[in-house]
């Protein structure tokens, strides 16, 4: 199981960057919904992760997880803080979104309470989970890690040092 999800997590995180990079790209250019500032900073949190996590997939280098989760943790932070501002009235601040589109506006309501993000939210969610799971998987076996594993030094015998015998002066 732990060589699974070395293997297919970051193959996954790529796939969830990709179509949340696309469903991006796909409301605001297809559906001309404009971003809005918030909007603009979750963007910037996932677009490099398609481009990151697709080279660390290429290279199978489980290392890129380290450098994911806080790009990960900080655009999920501010997804949460996006999807309070439109789902709980008097949350927001309104001196964010002050210049431009609100950051308040639901371009999108599924089943009441699927927002976009609501969906960024869920993408990097995703995405932390799929590197935290990459990272243990990866501890617990350090030698497919690419590094050799240390040697196990074998217990050997305890010698007692004889005692040496300082030189005699001559008289």
């Amino acid at each position: 199981m732990r060589e699974q999800v070395r293997t297919y997590g970051l193959y996954f995180a790529w796939l969830v960057a990709i179509v949340a990079t696309g469903g991006s790209l796909y409301f605001s250019e297809v559906m001309g919904f404009i971003p809005c500032k918030l909007c603009w900073f979750q963007r910037i949190f996932m677009y490099p992760l398609v481009f990151v996590l697709g080279i660390a997939s290429y290279r199978m280098d489980t290392r890129i997880a380290g450098y994911v989760l806080p790009l990960t943790i900080v655009g999920g932070s501010i997804s949460l803080y996006h999807y309070l501002e439109q789902k709980v009235p008097g949350f927001g601040n309104p001196a964010i979104c002050a210049v431009g589109v609100s950051c308040t506006v639901e371009y999108i309501n599924w089943l009441g309470f699927i927002t976009i993000p609501f969906l960024a939210l869920t993408a990097f969610g995703l995405i932390t989970t799929a590197m935290i799971l990459v990272i243990r998987a990866t501890r617990a076996e350090p030698q497919l890690r690419g590094a050799p594993a240390a040697p196990v030094p074998s217990p050997s015998p305890s010698r007692e040092r004889e005692p040496t015998e300082l030189p005699k002066e001559r008289a």
